[in-house]
């Protein structure tokens, strides 16, 4: 009996420290996006610069 309200209030925490870490997530700038374009190849050295001039 007196060990339920323990485990309740101790889930209660666990949901919202779950919550928080999943809202947390970084999210990819356009910068970054750009970044792993070139870096996969999908884009020139030229059209990077142009992009990042524009981004800038």
């Amino acid at each position: 009996m007196f060990l339920w309200p323990i485990l309740i209030v101790a889930l209660i925490v666990y949901l919202f420290t779950v919550k928080d870490e999943i809202g947390t997530q970084k999210k990819d700038t356009p910068m970054d996006i750009l970044k792993k374009r070139y870096a996969s190849g999908e884009i020139s050295k030229e059209e990077f610069e142009e992009m990042k001039k524009d981004l800038e």
